[in-house]
């Protein structure tokens, strides 16, 4: 008996060697694979940076375009982690999300019944839970709403669905203690508002009494529909924004925001109504929304810095804009801005930089490319004499520096007879500006006149109208 075991041992010693052989080659060849499925990524994506920005780092270099791009897609990988770990949750996770429904905090939703005081005792509750909130407005429901606030900072990540209507109160009374806001986020982290329902500003009342209409009645300011302030890693999604009282949508001092999905109107006659307004804000990108209001599609102004609009629809409205930068002789800085893939209809403006006379600083490293215009006043336009006022502004040798700006891919009709308008400043000559491929008709095929006053380092290829000789 014991000479059979020992056999056996003999035997089975060198099987478990072989077979433990095999498997350290076996992983050596999984790294080996792993390695090279890497390196095929990583060039496949280098091809699709490419093919995506339409740029070609060897015909163009530029170590700030090499730069922006791996900057914006490290924001991009970041953000989808993040916002993976605040909407997806396992079994787990899941057992642990707390949900508060405002109409169980007294709300209405009958659209008559002030409903403020429900929604801040909700937003108390949920800004102190420990667990991730998900904060409900019920659908098919319109909830009248006074001036609120949202504060934090909160315990845990909160998800707001807002499935119904928030409906703002028209008495302007009610804004005496805070004229410039409606609904307002202040200091929250690792938010999520979505849900596909409205927010509606009930902007009729204000747009009436404004300077911009009635011309005898004295300037004042109205609330922004809802403004989001000093808030970081925030979504905002799927919502509908509409008749703000003045503009619709702000982020303001805000860092890594992601906005998708919007639709943004009002009357084409409501003043100061811009749709998205972004200050002081760095790290947002905004993607597939649709925007028509009676101002600025989207108006990116001072403090500014690494925007990305993507699948831009807009119309009616004065197109994008950056700016207005500089007024009151002001110190302003925006920066690492890219707009790319838009269509305009019929607005007022395309592609916009505007500036006051008499300010300091810069817009700089700036790219517009994919557009498409249709019957656009002022499709591409540097205005460094912007004057807002009904008198002419005093003239001023100051001038807010305009540099690095690329126009490329953009094509359509231009409604009034010049399609480029460079107004640069004569003491402050626009720097290193880049058309290519572009290619802008009048209203009947004709080709539209241009004007290129005081650039430094022009360079066009493929342009119409034609670049000076």
């Amino acid at each position: 008996m014991t000479l059979l075991r020992n056999v056996f041992i003999l035997f089975t010693i060198p099987v478990i060697i072989s077979i433990s052989l095999s498997s350290c080659n076996s992983i050596k060849f999984l790294d080996d694979d792993v390695d090279h499925i890497l390196k095929e990524t990583h060039d496949h994506h280098n091809m699709n940076i490419e093919r995506e920005f339409g740029y070609d780092f060897q015909a163009y270099p530029s170590n700030y375009f090499n730069t922006i791009l791996e900057d914006n897609n490290n924001l991009q990988i970041s953000r989808f982690h993040r916002f993976k770990n605040l909407e997806e949750n396992d079994d787990e996770e899941e057992a642990k999300v707390t949900t508060i429904n405002v109409d169980n905090f007294g709300a209405k939703g009958d659209g008559s019944t002030d409903d403020t005081n429900a929604f801040q005792k909700a937003w108390k509750d949920a800004c102190s839970s420990s667990t991730i909130v998900n904060f409900v407005v019920s659908q098919n429901k319109k909830y009248l709403l006074k001036p609120i606030k949202f504060s934090g900072p909160c315990k845990s990540s909160i998800t707001m669905q807002i499935y119904g209507t928030l409906l703002a109160s028209v008495d302007t009374s009610d804004y005496s203690k805070d004229s410039r806001h409606w609904l307002i986020i202040d200091s929250v982290q690792n938010l999520v508002v979505g849900g596909a329902g409205v927010i509606n500003g009930n902007g009729k009342i204000w747009w009436q009494n404004s300077c911009k209409i009635n011309k005898s009645l004295p300037c004042k300011h109205a609330p922004t529909a809802l403004t989001f302030y000093n808030c970081t890693n925030l979504k905002v999604k799927d919502l509908k924004i509409e008749d703000a009282q003045q503009m619709h949508l702000a982020f303001e001092r805000c860092s890594s925001v992601v906005v998708s999905s919007l639709v943004v109107s009002a009357p084409e006659s409501s003043p100061n109504t811009d749709g998205i307004h972004i200050t002081h804000t760095q790290n947002i990108q905004v993607s597939d929304s649709t925007i028509g209001t009676g101002d600025d599609c989207i108006s990116i102004v001072s403090g500014s810095q690494k925007v990305i609009a993507t699948g831009i629809t807009c119309g009616p409205g004065h197109g994008i804009s950056i700016g207005s930068l500089g007024a009151g002789n002001s110190e302003a800085h925006v920066s690492d801005i890219t707009v790319d893939g838009a269509k305009f209809s019929r607005t007022a403006n395309g592609l916009r930089i505007k500036t006051y006379q008499g300010g300091s600083g810069s817009a700089s490293n700036i790219k517009f490319q994919n557009v498409v215009m249709n019957d656009v006043k002022n499709p591409i336009i540097i205005d460094q004499y912007y004057c807002d006022q009904v008198s002419p502004c005093k003239e001023q040798d100051s001038a807010v520096q305009v540099k690095n700006v690329i126009y490329q891919n953009i094509k359509g009709t231009s409604a009034p007879k010049e399609a480029i308008n460079f107004n640069c400043s004569k003491n402050f000559p626009c720097q290193g500006i880049l058309l290519e491929n572009v290619k802008l008709l009048g209203e009947n095929g004709e080709t539209p006149n241009a004007n290129w006053n005081n650039i430094e380092n022009l360079t066009c290829h493929n342009v119409s109208p034609e670049c000076p000789k």
